[in-house]
C-alpha cells in the first residue's frame, strides 16, 4: 500500500456532494494528503478543479461505472476511494468490486440496506482476504448515529463496567435538507422491492445487516409518541430504518459489545405540552421526501449548507436507574456540508490513523471500523461536537 501513487481518490468529483469533498480535501488538507478527482469527463474534472481552486497540478483520473476496467485501474492507484456515486444499488458494486480485488480500501454515503445485505453477502469473506476495507454509510447516516451510541456505551462501560442495554437516539434539533441521492436512493430501492418481496422484510428488521443474528424485539419509532422519561414528544424519524441496522450491524461486528440484548431506536424529539405534540404531527405526515424530492446532482447553496446544523441526543439507563446521556451536534447542513466532511475523514482514518493489524479487510460500518480514532478526527477538522452531558 505504501507504493501506491495516491492516498485517496475521489470518485464523482463532479457531482454536487464530490465537488464539496474536493473542496474540503483541498482546503483541509492542501498538499499533506496525495489525492486525486475522479469521473467519467476529464473536461468536467478540470473545470470543477479550477471552480473549487485546487491546485492547477491536482491530478484527474477518468473512471467510469459502465467501464470495469477503468476502475480497477483507478484502485489500483490509491489506498483509498471515496464514492459519492449513487444509487448505490446501480452504479456501486462494480467499484467495491474493483477494490476487493485489488485490496483497496472504500467508502461510500450508501444508506441502501437491501444493496449494503447483497455486498456483505457477496464481498465479505473476499473483502477479508485481500485485506480491502469495505466501510458503507460514511455520512449523515449512519456517522453521527453509530458513533454517538458507540461513544455514550464507552463512557457508560468506562463507569459501570456494562454496556447499557436500551439507548435512545433522538434528534434534538436540525436544520438542512437530505441529499437528492438519499431520495434517489430510495426510490431504487422501493422499485427493487416491488421485483423482490423479501427486500420488504429486509427492511423491516432491524438486524438484516446482522448475518444471521437476530436480538429481541425493537422499537417500531412508526408513529407519534408521548415519551414519560424525556418529558416530550417524538415523531418518527426517515433515516432510522439505516441507522438502526448500522447501529446494530457495529454491535454484532464488535463481538456484542453493547450485549445480544441491546435495544435501540431514534426518533424526531419535538418537545412537550401541545406545541410539541403538533410539531411531532407534522413532522409524521412530511412527504416531500416522496412527494417533492431534491434531484441528484442538485444541492442548497454555499449559504444554506453553512447555516445548517444538528443536534443528537443519545440516551440509556443502567439497571439500577443510572441514566447517561451523551450528544453529537454538527455545524453545517447534514446531507451535504456536514456528509461532505465525515466521509472525507472516514477515509483518512483508514489510511492514516488505523492499521491493518486493528482493522483487518471485511464489510464494516464506521464505529468497529475506525471508531475512537475518527471521532478525534472529526473533532479536530470536520466541526463535529461529541460530549458527555449531565
Amino acid at each position: 500500500m505504501s507504493n501506491r501513487e495516491f492516498d485517496v481518490v475521489i470518485y464523482g468529483a463532479t457531482g454536487f456532494t464530490g465537488r464539496l469533498v474536493a473542496e474540503y480535501l483541498s482546503n483541509e488538507y492542501g498538499k499533506t494528503v496525495a489525492w486525486a478527482m475522479a469521473g467519467r469527463s476529464e473536461d468536467k474534472l478540470k473545470a470543477v478543479r479550477d471552480e473549487i481552486g485546487a491546485p492547477a497540478d491536482t491530478p484527474l483520473v477518468v473512471a467510469d461505472a459502465s467501464d470495469p476496467a477503468s476502475l480497477k485501474a483507478m484502485a489500483e492507484r490509491t489506498r483509498a476511494v471515496i464514492t459519492t456515486v449513487g444509487p448505490y444499488q446501480l452504479y456501486g458494486e462494480a467499484l467495491v468490486k474493483a477494490c476487493v480485488e485489488v485490496g483497496t480500501d472504500y467508502v461510500d454515503l450508501s444508506g441502501e440496506p437491501a444493496w449494503m445485505h447483497d455486498i456483505i453477502s457477496v464481498y465479505g469473506e473476499k473483502a477479508k482476504a485481500s485485506g480491502a476495507r469495505i466501510v458503507h454509510s460514511c455520512g449523515f447516516d449512519s456517522v453521527p448515529f453509530d458513533l454517538g451510541v458507540y461513544f455514550l456505551q464507552e463512557h457508560a462501560k468506562a463507569k459501570t463496567g456494562k454496556p447499557l442495554s436500551r439507548i435512545k437516539g433522538r434528534v434534538r434539533a436540525m436544520k438542512g435538507t437530505f441529499s437528492g441521492g438519499t431520495a434517489a436512493s430510495f426510490a431504487e430501492t422501493m422499485k427493487r422491492a416491488a421485483k423482490e418481496p423479501q427486500i420488504i422484510d429486509w427492511l423491516k428488521d432491524p438486524f438484516s445487516l446482522c448475518e444471521g443474528f437476530e436480538g429481541p424485539k425493537q422499537p417500531h419509532g412508526a408513529k407519534v409518541i408521548f415519551e414519560e422519561d424525556l418529558n416530550a414528544w417524538s415523531a418518527p424519524f426517515v433515516m432510522a430504518t439505516i441507522n438502526t441496522k448500522n447501529v446494530h450491524r457495529s454491535n454484532a461486528l464488535m463481538g456484542h459489545a453493547y450485549g445480544e440484548d441491546f435495544v435501540y431506536d431514534e426518533m424526531f424529539m419535538t418537545g412537550p405540552g401541545e406545541k410539541g405534540e403538533q410539531f411531532a404531527h407534522v413532522i409524521a405526515n412530511d412527504r416531500s421526501m416522496q412527494d417533492n424530492p431534491p434531484k441528484p446532482g442538485e444541492g442548497p447553496s454555499k449559504e444554506e449548507r453553512e447555516t445548517g446544523f444538528y443536534d443528537v441526543m443519545f440516551t440509556g439507563e443502567t439497571a439500577d436507574g443510572q441514566r447517561f446521556t451523551a450528544s453529537v451536534k454538527g455545524d453545517k447542513d447534514p446531507g451535504y456540508g456536514s456528509t461532505s466532511k465525515m466521509i472525507t475523514e472516514c477515509a483518512l482514518a483508514l489510511v492514516k490513523d488505523v492499521s491493518r493489524d486493528q482493522t483487518p479487510g471485511g464489510v464494516y460500518t464506521t464505529a468497529p471500523a475506525l471508531g475512537d480514532a475518527l471521532i478525534k478526527r472529526l473533532s479536530e477538522h470536520a466541526g463535529l461536537t461529541f460530549a458527555i452531558e449531565g
